[in-house]
């Protein structure tokens, strides 16, 4: 490292590299600030700063009264992605697979579309829209956030309404008559979860989020679209994609 850098980032590398390596495997306890004071000679500002670091990684847990241990690599388990289940059904299967119980509980409301959910639905920004917000949970651990819009159409309730049963999108739910959905285009992309939902879903600090960005097609019409959070440390997206004939 250079010689300008600052002092607790060689703290940083050396129990870093430790982690990485298996020197220090998953729940072996982290030196305690008085013992990185001594073991590399610097002050207790750099010890405490290196301490952070480690955490904001995700390398470390920190407990009030039991220190800091090596965070445990957790398994990540499969999310199917596909076009023919509605989210909460794909969501409760893959948990079933696993051997945990699926639970969900939302809340729609009526809302107005800001500019982005506006593009993807083809309609005007800030026009009224039913938003859905769900967590579903496994074993009763929130393990997902989906956050659906739909246009609001000539005769449909606008009363906000919740609960646990399941609840049918406007994608599979469409009105006799009505175009099936003929496609479904999803993007997927990392990025730093907002506090509320590190808070909802209860994620340990340098934690980050998959976003899945979906979008349900009628005959040429968005009829829906919505945001998927899911946490990066505990899912792996399993896509199938259909060959020609």
């Amino acid at each position: 490292m250079a010689n300008s850098d600052p002092v607790y980032l060689r703290v940083v590398e050396d129990l870093r590299r430790q982690i990485v390596d298996g020197t220090l495997p998953p729940g072996a306890p982290i030196p305690s600030r008085h013992q990185i004071t001594r073991k590399y000679s610097v002050g207790e500002t750099a010890a405490r700063h290196a301490l952070r670091v480690l955490a904001q990684e995700g390398l470390i847990i920190g407990r009030v009264g039991s220190g800091h241990r090596v965070r445990e690599k957790p398994t990540l388990l499969p999310l199917h992605r596909t076009r023919a289940t509605e989210p909460q059904a794909a969501f409760a299967s893959d948990m079933q697979s696993g051997g945990r119980h699926p639970s969900c509980t939302w809340r729609s409301e009526l809302a107005e579309a800001p500019p982005g959910i506006a593009q993807r639905l083809r309609i005007g920004e800030w026009s009224p829209v039913i938003r859905v917000r769900s967590v579903f949970r496994g074993d009763g651990k929130p393990m997902q956030l989906l956050t659906s819009y739909e246009p609001v159409e000539p005769g449909q309730s606008q009363a906000p309404e919740e609960g646990a049963a399941e609840r049918r999108s406007a994608a599979f739910r469409l009105p006799p008559g009505g175009a099936a959905v003929t496609d479904i285009t999803e993007t997927v992309h990392v990025r730093v979860p907002e506090p509320t939902e590190s808070d909802l879903l209860e994620l340990p600090a340098g934690v980050q989020v998959l976003h899945v960005e979906r979008t349900y097609w009628a005959g040429g019409r968005p009829v829906e679209t919505s945001d998927a959070v899911i946490p990066g440390d505990r899912f792996r997206l399993v896509y199938g994609i259909p060959t020609p004939l």
